[in-house]
This record gives structure tokens, C-alpha cells and sequence, in this order.
């Protein structure tokens, strides 16, 4: 019997390993695209830009991406996605400098998916990023993704 009862607890133990290691389910995936946040936003047809992507952490947690997108009349557009909290309002921010501009672009508030930010840049190199917070206002611990050197010269 004491084989039996060993037998047990060593089932018991490996089960209760395995179960600590299988992830929680997935979060619920965003249906939006950075190129569908920008054409829902500001209209028109978008591309990424070359070097236009960042994941937004927080630590070594991903919540989200950043994307720099361009348009044909030389407009960019900045489209932080979320991948956290997706359908639930949290503060969330997109980001865009242009060359010779000491202020940035910014797109904030409480959104579902994603927040967009459009400026144009013609002849201008840009700077982006993008932040998400796990609550609607910007009082807890965010994530952030950036490229904060000058890039996507046009």
C-alpha cells in the first residue's frame, strides 16, 4: 500500500507541475491592424515604414506595438495596438516628432484597441513611440516602445 500512496503523491506532484506551467488563456486578439488604425483614423491607404516597428514593454512583458506608417502625400501616421486589455478602455498613447519641431504629436486617451497620431513630414525625419497603461487613466505602470533617434527621412 505504501507504493500505491507514493505512486500518488508523485501523479499529484507532476500534475500540479504541469498545471503551474500551461499559460492562461490568450488574451483576446486586436482586430485592428497599424495600417486599418491609421486609414480608420485619418483616411487613405498606409505603409509601414522601414525601421517603424517597436514591441511596447514593460519590463520584458509585451503589451502592445508600435508602428510608424507612411502615406504617398508624405504623411506619417503612429498606431500604438494593443495586445492587453484589447476591447477595454486603458490609457494609451501614440507619439510623433518632426525634425526641427520641439513638440510632439501626440494622440492620448482611454481606448479599446489602439490610439493614432498623424502629422506630415515632408523633407523631415521623424522620431515615434508609443505607451499603453493597464487602467483608463495614466496612474499605474505602462509600457512603453520607441525609436527616439531621427529616421523615415521624406
Amino acid at each position: 500500500m505504501k507504493t500505491w500512496a507514493r505512486l500518488g503523491v508523485v501523479v499529484a506532484t507532476v500534475l500540479s507541475a504541469v498545471a503551474v506551467s500551461v499559460p492562461a488563456a490568450s488574451a483576446a486578439v486586436n482586430p485592428y491592424t497599424p495600417e486599418e488604425a491609421c486609414a480608420n483614423d485619418f483616411g487613405g491607404t498606409w505603409s509601414k515604414a522601414r525601421d517603424g516597428h517597436r514591441d511596447v514593454k514593460s519590463g520584458s512583458t509585451k503589451w502592445g506595438d508600435v508602428w510608424l506608417m507612411y502615406n504617398s502625400s508624405h504623411a506619417n501616421c503612429v498606431a500604438t495596438i494593443k495586445s492587453v486589455d484589447v476591447g477595454t478602455p486603458t490609457y494609451t498613447r501614440a507619439w510623433l516628432l518632426i525634425e526641427g519641431n520641439t513638440v510632439w504629436n501626440l494622440n492620448a486617451g482611454s481606448f479599446k484597441y489602439y490610439a493614432a497620431v498623424k502629422a506630415t513630414a515632408n523633407n523631415h525625419c521623424v522620431q515615434y513611440a508609443g505607451d499603453i497603461y493597464r487602467t483608463a487613466t495614466p496612474t499605474s505602470a505602462m509600457a512603453q516602445g520607441a525609436r527616439y533617434a531621427w529616421g523615415n527621412c521624406t
